[in-house]
């Protein structure tokens, strides 16, 4: 099986810092387009950050100029680097990755999620 895996998640103050991790794990023959998304409560799910495999980010208006997505593919990671939180940032932050799985009838594209990791923002 395949799995996305965040970490990072936490309780910070209004203008702080915070760096998410998410690890991909599993038989997977490539990581392909990965993203970050985020949902508050009673709220839709929504997109923060899309990173390339060969790491052409993009950013939604709300982050962009405050937060920065990167990948390491030998350690299969994307990161969000959070600068200046708001407490509009508060959300359970969530990775998604389209990821090609080996079949024996060939490899499969696949758009898998992890479970999410809670950003609170307060004071």
């Amino acid at each position: 099986q395949v799995q996305l895996v965040e970490s990072g998640g936490g309780l910070v103050q209004p203008g702080g810092s915070l760096t998410l991790s998410c690890v991909a794990s599993g038989k997977i023959f490539r990581i392909n387009d990965m993203r970050w998304y985020r949902q508050a409560p009673h709220t839709n799910r929504e997109l923060v950050a899309s990173i390339t495999s060969g790491g052409a980010a993009n950013y939604e208006n709300p982050v962009a100029g405050r937060f920065t997505v990167s990948r390491d593919n030998l350690k299969n990671t994307m990161y969000l680097h959070m600068n200046k939180l708001e407490p509009e940032d508060t959300a359970v932050y969530f990775c998604n990755a389209d990821l090609d799985i080996p079949t024996p009838f060939g490899y499969s594209s696949t758009n898998n999620w992890g479970l999410g990791t809670q950003v609170t923002v307060s004071s």
